[in-house]
């Protein structure tokens, strides 16, 4: 199959049990903060997640006791997620995209989406996600950054991406190897739909150790870096793979998390 037929946002399934080996979670943190946000205990909580994966953030949510309803579009992410979650009664896993789900409409206290709120489309993820909220339900979205700090090896890592695979470097910007903080504009976005207030950012930073092999199985899971030719794929992930190992096998990746938190506006 061509690149050209494969749509990206679907390319996941293609690696769902890597990408369920290596994708992080989410802190516990974040977790308290959304329920102290949202002012419902867990068990009281009905919440619709937007792009479950293979669970990563399904699975923490639904420790607090949350009855969820998570839709995921790849039915082998789905298979994962669902596996990941047989311990949790109280949550079902739905093959569908967010634009294709029957929405039902105010019956949600919680809608979040974590990794996945860009995939949606912008002409329906904004209507419909206040729609399938109640009257003062919560928004949450959720997702991962590299946060550099200056490190030599992303410099490096730079030279590798430019001389094996200039195109992703120049037009990607999210790399995980690469990635600089920036403003994505969702904040922004969530206020001018008129539908939402109380915007609340948040922001967790942390650190992944990652051995070579591990974070070359983290680019693996990457949309843009399956789309590659499989020769430049391989070459750029044993370039970076030994550039890791000379750096002494290992490379700690500073990490932030960032939360956008909104309410569903009163009529």
């Amino acid at each position: 199959m061509e690149a050209g037929e494969r749509e990206q946002r679907f390319i996941f399934g293609e690696a769902a049990e890597l990408y369920d080996r290596a994708r992080a979670g989410y802190p516990v943190a974040l977790v308290d903060d959304v329920l102290s946000f949202a002012r419902i205990d867990g068990d009281r909580l009905r919440a619709l997640e937007v792009g479950a994966g293979t669970g990563k953030a399904t699975v923490a949510f639904a420790a607090r006791g949350i009855e969820i309803l998570a839709l995921e579009p790849s039915p082998a992410m789905a298979a994962v997620a669902m596996r990941n979650c047989r311990g949790f009664p109280r949550v079902r896993i739905a093959v569908s995209t967010f634009e294709d789900w029957p929405a039902e409409t105010g019956v949600f206290g919680l809608l979040f989406a974590a990794q996945s709120w860009h995939w949606v489309d912008p002409a329906v993820r904004w209507v419909k996600a206040a729609q399938a909220l109640q009257e003062r339900g919560v928004l949450a979205l959720m997702g991962h950054r590299v946060n550099w700090q200056g490190e030599p090896v992303r410099d490096e890592m730079d030279e590798i991406y430019a001389r094996v695979a200039p195109d992703l470097l120049a037009h990607n910007p999210g790399l995980p190897g690469l990635r600089r903080e920036r403003d994505d504009g969702v904040t922004d976005e969530i206020i001018r739909t008129g539908d939402f207030d109380d915007v609340t950012e948040r922001a967790y930073q942390w650190s992944a150790r990652l051995t070579a092999g591990g974070f070359v199985d983290l680019l693996a899971t990457q949309s843009d870096h399956r789309l590659l030719a499989e020769a430049v794929r391989a070459e750029l992930f044993d370039a970076l793979h030994a550039l890791i190992t000379a750096h002494g096998g290992e490379v700690v990746v500073p990490e932030l998390t960032r939360l956008r938190l909104a309410r569903r506006r009163a009529a």
